[in-house]
């Protein structure tokens, strides 16, 4: 009875939270036009605070609107307010093979990690720009948290860790900050505007709890009848 009884909460806060887990999607876009000064570690750094959100990041996605620049000069990083670190960009193309990178001119691209080709080598399957010689499309971000200064060699070996699935389950009220820089000097782009697309999905509502609660408590009281009935 006791086993059964548990399968049986255990179910209903299952369905409970899949009854009420629906997500709620926020899109966040910064105009920011600035140019990011060339060959300066400084860089931009953005901060945005995010209040009354609900739940936690289930998916997150982020937009990029460059114009102009280098591309293989470009360092870019996300830090989350509660855990979370995505490598957005680290001197794009640079390899062995190729140690000045991709000299394209800007990006107009969304990065995911849904997406099915990593941005660091995107000459290396089809791409895209557009009329101003922006990369275009949805891209999984680099992700190589080594120094942008590395050897060309090491962007070959490095492992692609710090994504944007590291900021899924994470809060996200708090202080956001993105930042890019141009390390290395000879062109500079404009950062015309950056964007913060966020799913969160609700904790397990109150009702669910309320359910089990309920489950559990009719348990004892049907198992106080039967010891009842049993003494009788």
């Amino acid at each position: 009875m006791k086993n059964t009884l548990i399968a049986v909460a255990v179910a209903a806060l299952t369905c409970g939270s899949t009854a009420s887990a629906q997500t709620y999607n926020t899109n966040l876009i910064y105009t920011v036009n600035q140019v990011i000064p060339d060959g300066d570690f400084s860089g931009l750094a953005l901060s945005t605070n995010l209040t009354g959100m609900s739940g936690t990041v289930s998916d997150l996605t982020l937009g990029l609107n460059i114009l102009g620049g280098n591309n293989a000069d470009l360092y870019a990083y996300l830090a989350g307010p509660n855990g979370g670190f995505a490598v957005l960009l680290n001197r794009v193309g640079v390899d062995l093979a190729n140690p000045y990178g991709y000299e394209d001119s800007g990006f107009s691209i969304t990065l995911g990690s849904a997406a099915a080709s990593n941005v660091h080598h995107y000459q290396a399957t089809g791409f895209t720009l557009n009329g101003n010689d922006q990369l275009t499309g949805f891209w999984a971000p680099d992700g190589r948290n080594i120094s942008p200064l590395s050897p060309p060699a090491a962007f070959d070996t490095a492992p692609v860790t710090a994504t944007l699935d590291s900021f899924v389950g994470t809060n996200p009220n708090g202080l956001w900050t993105f930042y890019i820089a141009d390390v290395s000097g000879g062109a500079s782009g404009i950062l015309e505007s950056w964007e913060l697309s966020l799913t969160t999905v609700p904790e397990p509502s109150t009702l669910a709890l309320a359910i089990v609660g309920g489950l559990l408590l009719g348990g004892v009281f049907r198992r106080r009848k039967q010891v009842k009935a049993i003494n009788q």
